[in-house]
């Protein structure tokens, strides 16, 4: 099956933030999803709409749809800022409404799920595991696992299992249920999972390789959920959302984040948050990946098979696909959250 690449052209010679690469926004109206019937009623929901993100935009896009939208925030006047900022537009789009959640707390993820359960009926369409941190200082979880994983990974594979059966009920042959898995070029920055030493206690923390390895888990997560799932009509995909300076960022030196915008051959690929979030809405909404899982994807595309190095190029390494260690998180993973399957 040839790759699937429908903005190539766009990404071709890019010439830094809000050039002519895709927004979100211009997503669903490719789509021809802008006020769609087939989309209104539909449930999405999405962690990690804080201001400045790629959550807002990429609920502000799939909004359009007239899908109902959930976004989760650890910091419920934060996400309820979002929530204003989305419908003072006036247009009439899906609802928004606001789930207060911490990644780095299983019981407040247990929380939130129930309630969004409550609220949704038992619907859910479209789960997009945006929400992260990025190279804080070492530190663990309310339940004792390291920040980056704990947050990034295990949080929303805890997640996932809470609200399986609203997605498995809510798919259908012709349109499937999907989970997007947020994860980011940092995955070529580890080359395998130290499942020795997940959580860091027998080694030098080191903030960047502890980050590639969460993100590394995305992407086997994703990989693991498809293979499970797939013929149930759930798929899965991870990808890389581009080079963003948000406040993900916070907790780099500033020549690894501001600084970027005076290197010119990383400035020109960064992107605003509205195009950071095109490749999350494309993998949600986009007709052509319907029944197709167990990607990896990037600006907007398939991504491609490349080397480590430089990480501000798109592509994918080739630990990204592995079948025996995806198979080994997920089982560790479950084991570490306290589910049985």
């Amino acid at each position: 099956m040839p790759r699937l690449a429908p903005y190539a052209e766009l990404f071709k010679d890019p010439k830094g933030p809000g050039d002519i690469r895709p927004t979100a926004v211009k997503i669903v109206e490719d789509q021809g999803l802008v006020g769609s019937p087939e989309w209104t009623g539909r449930v999405v929901l999405i962690t990690g709409c804080s201001p400045g993100g790629l959550g807002p935009e990429t609920a502000k896009a799939i909004r359009l749809t007239g899908a109902d939208i959930y976004i989760t925030s650890r910091d419920i006047e934060k996400g309820n800022q979002v929530a204003e900022e989305l419908l003072a537009d006036g247009k009439e789009a899906g609802k928004v409404e606001v789930l207060q959640m911490d990644l780095g707390s299983l019981e407040s993820i247990r929380a939130a799920a129930q309630e969004f359960l409550r609220r949704s009926g038992n619907k859910l369409n479209v789960l997009i595991n945006n929400a992260g941190v990025m190279a804080p200082p070492y530190s663990k979880t309310k339940d004792g696992f390291e920040i980056q994983l704990g947050t990034n990974h295990l949080g929303h594979f805890y997640l996932f299992h809470l609200v399986k059966d609203a997605l498995l009920a809510s798919a259908t042959p012709t349109f499937g249920s999907r989970v997007v898995s947020v994860s980011s070029a940092a995955h070529r920055n580890t080359p395998a999972l130290n499942f020795d030493d997940l959580m860091w206690e027998k080694r030098e923390y080191l903030t960047l390789k502890a980050y590639g390895q969460s993100k590394l888990a995305n992407v086997y997560f994703a990989n693991e959920l498809d293979r499970r799932y797939s013929s149930k009509h759930l798929r899965a995909n991870s990808l890389h959302p581009g080079g963003i300076l948000t406040p993900l960022a916070r907790y780099l030196p500033h020549e690894r984040a501001e600084g970027l915008k005076d290197v010119p051959e990383v400035y020109r690929v960064l992107m605003t948050p509205a195009q950071g979030a095109a490749t999350s809405t494309w993998a949600a909404v986009a007709r052509e990946l319907e029944d197709r899982g167990g990607l990896y994807l990037d600006e907007c595309a398939e991504a491609q098979l490349v080397e480590p190095e430089p990480y501000h190029l798109p592509g994918y390494g080739p630990q990204a696909f592995n079948p025996p260690d995806e198979k080994k998180l997920w089982e560790v993973s479950l084991d570490l959250v306290g589910i049985q399957e």
